[in-house]
């Protein structure tokens, strides 16, 4: 490469940090790539963890730090704030590429800012399908994106049928598997000295609000909290994202506070979180987690509601409604055998090889920000 190129790494929670970990390691001490990291969102947010200090703990360099929340403010608002933000951000340092991932309205706002710049854009993990706003968001950043690394063929086919140019398309895996080889996790005694768990055996509890079902996320939410209470097991909770509805859940969560079946936790370090999950009973709730890194750890998945529609592929996931008495007797009995296949379908935790690769290729920065849609 004749100069270096300056890569602008998007986060805005700690979901979408974990899928971003490894590709902004394998490129940070490189010579070719002078990488920055645009922090925002949940991250700034003390309610939730601030996690903002787990990206300066990784040694992370030339993070740059941009409150996009207020008070209880609607996704629209914190999207036209980011857009703000982000665009004096890229203005000053004049970027050539922009890396963002997922579905979050960070993700959204950093694909506007820089398309309209005529920058670059790179998403990880378009062409996925699930059952809120959130499916929305993700293929128009699709749209707005350039380069797509995406976690399997699937997705790949969707973006082709979205009117994506072939040639863009890159299947990577799902960056994450990158970091969840067991021989490279803390110990489960650590974790649980760190974080103060005496529980011998556990269940994680993660609940997201679906946005698009905001009327009822009061009624389903105590049906959940209901059935964990009722169950007699013990658990470890983690705050949701915070979109619309994360008071309500987090309001519901007032019951469980001092009961000692429950720990609750705003967030965790993800290969903490990994290891954690790695060694429990199941994982309820509606979180990707469930989706992606249970089945490869071949714990047990309840997904409740419609939040992952669509996107539940391994056997060891069992989809339920809303239901306290449905969901207090999976608990009781779902299992998942122990000889079971991991699940391959997002990669072989090598994307970040694979990344690294595609960013020495002379042809990708000749990449055209003027798109055209392609015809099938």
């Amino acid at each position: 490469m004749s100069k270096t190129k300056k890569i602008v790494f998007l986060t805005g929670t700690r979901a979408d940090f974990g899928k971003l970990k490894s590709l902004i390691q394998i490129t940070q001490d490189h010579t070719d790539f002078e990488v920055h990291i645009f922090v925002t969102g949940m991250h700034l947010d003390h309610t939730y963890g601030y996690t903002v200090n787990e990206i300066i703990k990784s040694d992370f360099k030339n993070i740059h730090q941009y409150e996009n929340h207020g008070e209880n403010e609607f996704m629209d608002r914190v999207l036209a704030k980011t857009i703000t933000g982000f665009s004096e951000y890229v203005a000053n340092l004049q970027p050539n590429l922009v890396i963002v991932h997922g579905d979050r309205v960070e993700a959204l706002a950093g694909s506007i800012v820089a398309s309209m710049n005529n920058i670059l854009v790179a998403h990880i993990e378009g062409g996925e399908i699930s059952g809120t706003i959130d499916e929305l968001i993700r293929h128009s950043v699709s749209k707005l994106s350039h380069i797509h690394l995406v976690a399997n063929e699937e997705a790949q086919k969707r973006l082709i049928q979205m009117g994506e140019l072939p040639s863009s398309i890159f299947v990577i895996g799902s960056p994450d598997l990158d970091l969840m080889n067991p021989e490279s996790l803390p110990s489960l005694d650590l974790v649980k000295k760190y974080y103060e768990i005496d529980f011998s055996a556990y269940t994680i509890l993660m609940y997201h609000p679906v946005t698009t079902d905001f009327k009822n996320i009061k009624k389903h939410i105590k049906e959940v909290v209901d059935a964990a209470i009722e169950s007699g097991k013990q658990y470890v909770v983690i705050y949701p994202n915070n979109d619309l509805g994360s008071n309500e859940i987090l309001e519901e969560y007032k019951r469980i506070e001092g009961n000692k079946n429950f720990k609750i936790y705003p967030s965790l370090r993800f290969e903490y979180f990994l290891t954690l999950l790695k060694n429990a009973e199941l994982i309820i709730g509606n979180s990707s987690a469930g989706i992606r890194e249970a089945p490869f750890y071949n714990v047990p998945t309840i997904d409740i509601g419609t939040r992952q529609s669509n996107r539940a592929v391994a056997t060891s996931i069992v989809n339920v409604a809303h239901d306290k008495e449905i969901i207090k007797k999976l608990l009781a009995t779902i299992s998942v055998q122990l000889n079971e296949t991991m699940n391959s379908d997002f990669g072989n935790g090598k994307s970040d090889e694979l990344f690294l690769k595609l960013l020495q290729s002379k042809e990708l920065w000749k990449t055209n920000c003027q798109k055209q849609f392609q015809d099938l």
